[in-house]
């Protein structure tokens, strides 16, 4: 128990508290000068730092005013913040860090720049006056010049025995110097986040980017799981392929064989591209975040690279399809593609586009294979990821069993 109280009035955290408070008694300084110029001539009393007690708090009440119309600058938060995030031991996410804009923010902060700096003037006062007059008060049994002088007939010099008292007695003024420290810090550590947090605008101001930070990283990893699981899928479909006509002996078509190779190459030197991009992206931030990827120019290069049991019909003009639309689009149908290597067995795949209303309508075919697929342990995203790429444009995704094949279908405004 003795422990605890020791190391909450002398701890670390107490010793940077009572640092804080200092500092702000510091800052207060300035202030304190322009009340002491204010009440010199209404208390009769000449100087900066002759005035009796009076004068002095006179020049406290004026100066706390002025500190809290100088918190009103927008600036005065970050100072306050950095101030108290080193020596308050508040957790650092609980402040503001920019400016305070509006006067609701600006109103905390002054609230907190005036407890500050006038909690600070007092118990810089305080550290500065008392330990001097304590340690005075506790070499009074040791000192027959201080028991003569005035601090000695104020203490008692007509009782010798009195005298001992003054040790215990200067020992207690210097502990109620460190308890009055430590309970004005833990108090402003206390309304640290309140006045110096922030407010409710703020809040919904950082859960927004927090939001677009949380969309841009789905973004990104749609990115990559379309792009490298849509290369895997085809480029593990095409080598299957290949080898099974491989395995077929001196007859075997190395047309076909040629052709898969082919479509391997090409899948594979488009993905990375594609993933240079989106690495490329990672390390330059957000603000390219609007031109990566490929669109619907590159179709029939995708299409191409999955494989002769894939068919690709197009009515309309897609280069009149705008751009980030394209390169959405693009993914869809990428992904389809993917699932369609990983579950169709093989079977034909059938991939139509119209663009010849105000819709662009996106569809894929695939027979039911024989044999259900193997599930993955997990599930996969591809599908949640479609649909969130078409909400992202009001569009509507669908996808399941329809007349004996399965069917992709996708419908997003231009």
């Amino acid at each position: 128990m003795i422990h605890q109280a020791s190391r909450a009035l002398f701890g670390q955290r107490a010793r940077r508290r009572w640092l804080h408070l200092i500092v702000g008694g510091a800052l207060f300084m300035p202030f304190w000068m322009v009340g002491s110029v204010a009440m010199g001539p209404l208390l009769d009393e000449g100087g900066l730092f002759v005035g009796g007690i009076g004068a002095q708090f006179g020049a406290y009440a004026v100066g706390l005013p002025l500190v809290a119309v100088a918190a009103l600058f927008p600036l005065a938060r970050p100072m306050s913040v950095a101030a108290a995030r080193a020596l308050c031991g508040v957790p650092a996410d609980r402040f503001a860090d920019s400016p305070a804009r509006g006067w609701e923010a600006r109103a905390r902060t002054a609230g907190w720049f005036s407890l500050h700096l006038g909690a600070g003037a007092l118990v810089s006062g305080a550290t500065l006056a008392l330990p001097p007059f304590a340690v005075s008060v506790m070499a009074l049994p040791f000192s027959s010049a201080l028991r003569a002088s005035e601090l000695g007939r104020f203490w008692g010099l007509d009782r010798p025995w009195w005298d001992w008292a003054a040790l215990p007695a200067g020992f207690l003024m210097l502990l109620a110097l460190a308890a009055v420290a430590a309970a004005t810090g833990a108090l402003l550590a206390r309304q640290a986040p309140r006045l110096l947090g922030p407010g409710p605008s703020e809040r919904l101001a950082a859960a927004e980017r927090r939001a677009a930070e949380a969309e841009s990283r789905n973004r990104l990893a749609r990115e990559l799981h379309d792009s490298v699981g849509h290369a895997l899928s085809a480029v593990t479909l095409q080598a299957g392929a290949a080898r099974r006509v491989l395995d077929g002996g001196a007859g075997a078509d190395l047309e076909f064989v040629k052709e898969a190779l082919t479509a391997i190459e090409e899948t594979t030197r488009r993905t990375v591209g594609e993933l240079d991009g989106v690495l490329g992206l990672l390390r330059r931030g957000e603000e390219a975040a609007e031109g990566v990827g490929p669109g619907l120019d590159a179709l029939e290069a995708l299409v191409r690279g999955a494989g002769p049991q894939v068919a690709l019909t197009v009515a309309g003009d897609l280069a009149a399809v705008p751009e980030a639309l394209s390169r959405e689009a693009y993914r869809i149908v990428q992904e389809g593609l993917t699932n369609a290597a990983r579950h169709a067995g093989g079977e034909p795949v059938t991939v139509r586009l119209d663009a010849r209303t105000e819709e662009l309508e996106i569809t894929m075919e695939n027979p039911l294979p024989a044999r259900p697929p193997v599930a993955r342990p997990g599930g996969g995203r591809g599908l949640i990821g479609v649909a969130e790429r078409a909400r992202l444009f009001g569009g509507t995704a669908q996808a399941g069993p329809a007349a004996g094949a399965w069917r992709l279908a996708v419908r997003v405004p231009r």
